[in-house]
C-alpha cells in the first residue's frame, strides 16, 4: 500500500506518463524492462511495479550487493547476479518458479546500460522452461511515456517470437536513445543458450 501510493505521487509529480496494460491473472511472470539504457530505467521500474501492486524482483550484478547498499537491494527484491559466473542463474529462477512462488522477475536483456549487438538470452529460456508470461515492459523518452504493454506465451519459435519483441519495441526509444539496442538474440535460428 505504501509502495503503491509512494508510485502514485512520483508519477504525479513527474513529467512521465505511465501505462499500464493488464498482467496475467496468474500473478506470476517476466517482466522485460527495455530499452535499459540508463539507470534511471530502475526507478522507473520500480515505479511502475509498485503502482502496478505486484511483487517483483530483479537481477543486479553481484557488486550492487555488498557493503551498506545490499540489505536494501535485497529488500527492494533484488537477486545478485555474478556476470562472470552466471551458471544456475537460469535454473535457479526455473526452480523457484516450479516452487510456486509469486513473483513477476523483472529482466533487463541488454545486461548493460550501453549499446550491444545483442540481447542476452536468459529471459527466453526461462519463459520457455517455466511456460511464464513475459509482459514487455517500456521506457520512451520521445513520448515521455512509460509502463507496461502486451503479454506474450513464446512459443519456442525463437525468431517469431523476437520479430513480435521488436514489433513492439520499434517506436521505443529509451532514457538515452544513442543507446537503444535493437531486441535481437544472437542465434535465432535456434533455441538460444544462456550467454
Amino acid at each position: 500500500m505504501i509502495r503503491s501510493q509512494l508510485a502514485r505521487l512520483y508519477f504525479a509529480v513527474s513529467r512521465w506518463n505511465l501505462r499500464l496494460e493488464p498482467l496475467p491473472e496468474e500473478g506470476v511472470g517476466l517482466l522485460i524492462g527495455a530499452p535499459h539504457t540508463s539507470n534511471w530505467d530502475f526507478i522507473l521500474m520500480l515505479a511502475i511495479t509498485w503502482r502496478a501492486g505486484v511483487s517483483a524482483k530483479f537481477l543486479g550484478k553481484h557488486t550492487l550487493f555488498t557493503g551498506p547498499a545490499g540489505p536494501l537491494m535485497r529488500a527492494l527484491g533484488g537477486i545478485p547476479v555474478d556476470r562472470a559466473n552466471p551458471r544456475g542463474l537460469v535454473e535457479d529462477i526455473v526452480a523457484r518458479a516450479a516452487a510456486g512462488e509469486k513473483f513477476y522477475l523483472v529482466v533487463t536483456p541488454e545486461g548493460t546500460r550501453s549499446k550491444v549487438k545483442f540481447w542476452k538470452s536468459g529471459f527466453y529460456r526461462i519463459a520457455i522452461d517455466t511456460g511464464l508470461p513475459v509482459t514487455l515492459g517500456y521506457v520512451d523518452r520521445t513520448t515521455m511515456t512509460t509502463g507496461l504493454g502486451v503479454t506474450l506465451h513464446l512459443t519456442g519459435d525463437v525468431r517469431a517470437d523476437m520479430d513480435r519483441i521488436r514489433e513492439f519495441y520499434a517506436d521505443k526509444a529509451g532514457f538515452k536513445p544513442q543507446y537503444r539496442t535493437e531486441p535481437r538474440l544472437p542465434h535465432e535460428d535456434s533455441r538460444p543458450n544462456m550467454d
